[in-house]
């Protein structure tokens, strides 16, 4: 029996990487793999090349500790061609399958590691057209006139540090200027760095 390791990714700290590890946990079963280890980069970006669950894997992965990684999606482990592509060199040197349940790829043999390639530039063009779709809707937002990001606060900033220099509770001068307690603290902090000259009186 061959003994795999699940590598599981979710973007987010609030995502669940549950749902893989259920998942693959069932294609394992199905396929005839042992389950020797479980990966998880919790609220990581797959954009990132190191990440500490990653990381480790590949370096168990040198120390022969498994036969076989499987991952949910290819995206899942690499978010660009080219790191994606790393990894799987790596892994092919040693020895080491690579399965991704979504696609329904298999990396061994040369047709396997061809649609491995192409599913992965296909993903990552998927993204790059998002990331310039957003960007030409910012573009056009600012050209029609309308705001980008949160819009000032509407607040006496001068006399708001005043007050809160001059001993005003942070709950106080918050409820009086209608701000929150963190928008408190970053006026007093930028008008302190500023070097702003302030009366407390």
């Amino acid at each position: 029996m061959k003994r795999a390791a699940l590598y599981m990714r979710v973007s987010t700290v609030d995502q669940n990487p549950q749902n893989q590890s259920i998942e693959l946990r069932e294609f394992a079963r199905l396929r005839g793999y042992e389950i020797v280890q479980e990966y998880c980069d919790h609220g990581i970006s797959g954009t990132k090349v190191r990440r500490p669950a990653l990381d480790q894997l590949l370096k168990d992965a040198h120390r022969r500790k498994f036969d076989a990684v499987l991952v949910w999606s290819c995206d899942r482990l690499a978010r660009s061609t080219k790191h994606f592509l790393q990894v799987l060199d790596e892994l092919n040197e040693l020895g080491i399958q690579f399965l991704s349940q979504r696609e329904a790829i298999d990396s061994e043999g040369p047709l396997g590691r061809a649609i491995v390639v192409i599913i992965s530039a296909i993903a990552e063009l998927e993204r790059s057209l998002i990331v310039e779709r957003v960007r030409a809707g910012m573009r056009r937002a600012k050209l029609e006139g309308r705001r980008i990001g949160r819009a000032p606060l509407d607040v006496d900033r001068h006399s708001l540090v005043r007050d809160r220099l001059a001993g005003m509770s942070l709950t106080h001068t918050a409820q009086k200027y209608g701000v929150s307690r963190a928008s408190v603290v970053r006026m007093v902090r930028e008008a302190q760095t500023s070097n702003e000259v302030v009366s407390a009186r």
